[in-house]
Formats: structure tokens, C-alpha cells, sequence
């Protein structure tokens, strides 16, 4: 599935880190950071997750929230999340569904070897429901900061 700026995001109800539960209707009224990234504690995903948890208070100032996803178990994401103190949500999407939704479910290739895996994305959904800005092939660096501006222009 192809989505573009103006479509709503799709639905999604998953797990999170401690025990809790997300669904996009929990973020009506308010903007929403969802982005979705390979593997928790490897070394792109943890420079993403603490980038998002070092401007977490500027998220907050821009009324927006950040979840992020992967498909890692809930435990692994608790871990995670203790190690280096993040201070948002992750959510843990294991059978894919939410990912494939989102269009981050992708053919991807190293060293000529060809697999299935996350594309480190992110979406900018507002407080209707409706992606405002997407980012696909994420590279780490500058990112938060430019996720960051276009939630504060919102």
C-alpha cells in the first residue's frame, strides 16, 4: 500500500512498552509521531531513539506525541527503553500488520541478498487522523530535528 500526504493513516491497536496499549483514536486531537525502525539496540535504531528522546519535551511543547514501532516483543522494547532511558512509547507490532499498512514492510538487499524488512520511516499524522508529512528511507542523522520543525509548523 502506497500512502501519500492528505490520505488518513491507517488504524492500528498494539502492545507497548510497559504493559500498555496504543491506538491511533488515543491521539485524536493531537499530532502524532509514528515511525518505524528495524531492530531495538542496534546502532542506527538507538541514535533514532534517542534523538526523539533527547527533543521529547519539544514534542510535547508542539502537542505532539511519538510512538515508535517495530517488531520487537514488548519485552524486548522494555529493555530498550530502560537502557537508555527513552522517554516516549514503543509499540511492538510482531505479526508486521501495522507495518504493512504503512507501506514500511519492503524488499531490501545487502552484501546481493535479498530479504524482507522494515524501512526506517516516519509519519506525521495530525490530530484528524491524516498523514501530513511522511519520510521514507529515513537516514538517521538530521532527522528528528526536521521531524521536529514540520510537528512545531503544524
Amino acid at each position: 500500500m502506497t500512502l501519500a500526504v492528505g490520505d488518513l493513516a491507517p488504524d492500528f491497536d498494539l502492545p507497548t512498552d510497559g504493559g500498555g496499549q496504543a491506538k491511533l483514536s488515543d491521539y485524536k486531537g493531537r499530532k502524532l509521531v509514528l515511525y518505524f525502525y528495524p531492530k531495538d539496540d542496534t546502532t542506527g535504531c538507538t541514535n533514532e531513539a534517542n534523538g526523539f528522546s533527547e527533543l521529547a519535551a519539544d514534542f510535547a511543547k508542539a502537542g505532539t506525541a511519538v510512538i515508535g514501532v517495530s517488531k520487537d516483543s514488548v519485552k524486548s522494547h522494555d529493555k530498550f527503553k530502560a537502557k537508555y532511558g527513552l522517554e516516549f512509547t514503543l509499540a511492538s507490532d510482531v505479526d508486521g500488520k501495522v507495518v504493512e499498512a504503512y507501506g514500511s514492510w519492503v524488499e531490501k538487499s545487502m552484501y546481493g541478498r535479498k530479504y524482507m524488512g522494515i524501512d526506517r520511516s516516519t509519519f506525521l499524522i495530525d490530530g484528524e487522523g491524516r498523514i501530513r508529512k511522511l519520510w521514507r528511507k529515513v537516514k538517521v542523522t538530521g532527522h528528528v530535528a526536521e521531524v521536529l520543525a514540520q510537528a512545531q509548523a503544524l
